[in-house]
């Protein structure tokens, strides 16, 4: 059984989700479609890039992702299929492959596909499902295009060392307010070598002094700093919502100081 996943900025008032699961199933009735999230800000690709690069590996390898976020085509962008990890993505390559993956994938096919109809401004529907049917169907994906070497490069903003500080910022806050930096674990670990920390935020009005295990690590209603699975350094409130009770937003800065 083939599985699709759709990860948009759609939301779920509209018809776009219908219209591209409708045309999945009338393509391929057997297929098992995989709502990952359809509530990404509209054309967002650091938000969506986020989201995909922490499902991803949890599904079987020969999973299908179809990447509804900013997919209209142009010259620089063209609609692409990448191959990565035992993984087939289906997007516009406006940036978000670069965002999702830290290395090249494996193989890239700039898509040559016939559209079902004669408007551009839908391609999840008109181009996607065909790319992800054909791929389902076990079909060469030579078959869709033709081969290149790069993608379109979009640099996400990285953490750097000034001193004894860690300079990152906010880049994702999920459903339970949870705060999320593009501090990662393995940078972390580097440049801190064990020594005694605190995390700095809203311009040293809050400060954390330990890293927690879990969110019980403390009294409910407390806020703490800890690595989620996602690897990211997270800011949370035990059972609360941090973004908002500690006015916390995307790109907001956010120190570690090294004691």
């Amino acid at each position: 059984m083939a599985i699709i996943t759709l990860t948009s900025d759609w939301g779920i008032k509209d018809h776009y989700l219908g219209a591209v699961k409708g045309a999945i199933y009338r393509l391929l009735p057997g297929a098992l479609v995989v709502d990952i999230s359809h509530e990404i800000p509209a054309f967002d690709l650091n938000q969506a890039a986020f989201i995909i690069r922490n499902f991803y590996h949890n599904f079987p390898q020969g999973s299908i992702h179809i990447l509804g976020i900013n997919s209209e085509a142009s010259i620089k962008n063209p609609h692409t299929l990448v191959f990565h990890d035992g993984h087939y993505f289906i997007g516009a390559d406006n940036g978000i492959f670069s965002l999702i993956f830290d290395k090249l994938p494996e193989k890239i096919i700039e898509l040559d596909v016939i559209q079902d109809t004669d408007y551009f401004t839908f391609p999840s529907r008109d181009m996607f499902v065909k790319v992800a049917c054909h791929i389902a169907e076990g079909r060469p994906i030579e078959e869709l295009g033709h081969p290149k070497k790069t993608l379109v490069q979009r640099i996400s903003f990285k953490p750097i060392v000034d001193g004894n500080m860690i300079k990152g910022k906010v880049i994702y806050i999920d459903h339970y307010e949870n705060v999320f930096t593009n501090i990662t674990e393995p940078f972390f670990r580097s440049v801190v070598k064990g020594k005694k920390i605190a995390v700095i935020f809203r311009s040293a009005t809050y400060r954390i002094t330990e890293l927690s295990k879990s969110y019980m690590d403390v009294v409910e209603g407390e806020m703490l700093a800890l690595f989620s699975t996602s690897g990211h350094l997270e800011i949370a409130i035990n059972q609360g919502k941090a973004s908002s009770l500690l006015g916390l937003k995307i790109d907001q800065p956010v120190l570690i100081e090294i004691l």
